[in-house]
């Protein structure tokens, strides 16, 4: 740059003083967020929709807490091509869980897994639920109960 120039005749840099406003409507972010949602892009459901960075702000967690709970298949975050992790809102939903779980009642990685697999294997029952009946239901949540009973023995030893 010449001597005496002012700020704005600089190339090459952007000067990091100042924020850029990026207002998405005009790039049609989303009318095709919309479309997409709505089925138009031909999928059912959108399987990912927060980068990692997203969800880090919105669990107020940081990005590499993520990635750990990633690593220790706590949370399967979809993959776009590029590799980018997208979070859906189950992702989100369970990473909340998981947070309570640290931060709330103190519960370690271990603890959080069991707890997860738990969780897991409610849900699963739960699902099938509706669709039991009479001694099949019995012996749905029978079986239900005994693999908890087992997730519990195999984490204590």
């Amino acid at each position: 740059m010449k001597p005496g120039a002012s700020g704005p005749q600089r190339r090459g840099r952007v000067s990091s003083r100042r924020p850029i406003d990026l207002d998405l409507s005009t790039l049609g972010v989303e009318q095709r967020l919309a479309r997409r949602l709505a089925g138009g892009s031909g999928r059912q459901e959108m399987q990912g929709v927060y980068i990692i960075s997203v969800a880090a702000r919105i669990l107020a967690m940081h990005p590499q807490t993520l990635r750990k709970y990633e690593r220790l298949g706590l949370v399967r975050p979809s993959r776009t091509v590029g590799m980018l992790r997208l979070y859906s809102e189950r992702d989100i939903a369970r990473l909340e869980l998981i947070k309570h779980l640290v931060g709330d009642l103190g519960l370690n990685l271990a603890g959080v897994r069991m707890a997860m697999r738990l969780f897991n294997q409610l849900m699963e029952v739960r699902e099938r639920l509706p669709a039991a009946q009479g001694e099949a239901m019995r012996e749905l949540v029978e079986d239900g109960i005994e693999q908890m009973l087992t997730t519990l023995k195999g984490s204590v030893r």
